[in-house]
């Protein structure tokens, strides 16, 4: 007898197999974002995986040329964002353990996660939902990485 092999595609690598390896989350310092984070720290917790925080420093050319020192503000929210996750990280330490790094990438805020997702190989990724209107109509970057179709997107109110 011979033996007939499925026509599946073939993969770089498999996501998701034994559970998610990296889960990934956005934030930008919202109050929606940070609630992003700790839902995907619980979700990385429970699948003993790697909690990417990403945030994506934007790039504002026009700002710059009002002499506004953007790269300068990103920096720090970027630090601050940092020594928050420290923080909450300290104050977890033994009852709620979790591996996870801090990456920032530069550029608008899909296009920072969707490489960011590439990068780090992520399984999963968590973001917060829009507090801007406009984005109602519009589309938030939440909903454009839903349409990318790559990764299950999970969206934190």
């Amino acid at each position: 007898m011979t033996e007939q092999h499925s026509q599946q595609p073939e993969h770089q690598f498999e996501r998701g197999t034994d559970g998610p390896r990296v889960i990934l989350a956005g934030v930008d310092g919202s109050d929606t974002s940070l609630r992003a984070a700790a839902y995907a720290a619980g979700l990385a917790r429970r699948q003993h995986a790697l909690l990417a925080l990403v945030y994506v420093q934007p790039v504002m050319a026009t700002g710059a040329a009002f002499g506004a020192p953007v790269a300068e503000a990103t920096d720090t929210i970027a630090e601050e964002l940092v020594a928050q996750i420290r923080q909450a990280t300290e104050q977890m330490r033994g009852t709620f353990d979790v591996r996870w790094e801090f990456r920032t990438f530069r550029g608008d805020p899909y296009n920072g996660l969707v490489k960011a997702a590439d990068e780090l190989k992520a399984d999963a990724v968590v973001v917060g939902a829009s507090e801007q209107a406009g984005h109602r109509i519009v589309g938030s970057v939440a909903v454009r990485l839903v349409k990318a179709g790559r990764w299950p997107v999970t969206v934190v109110p």
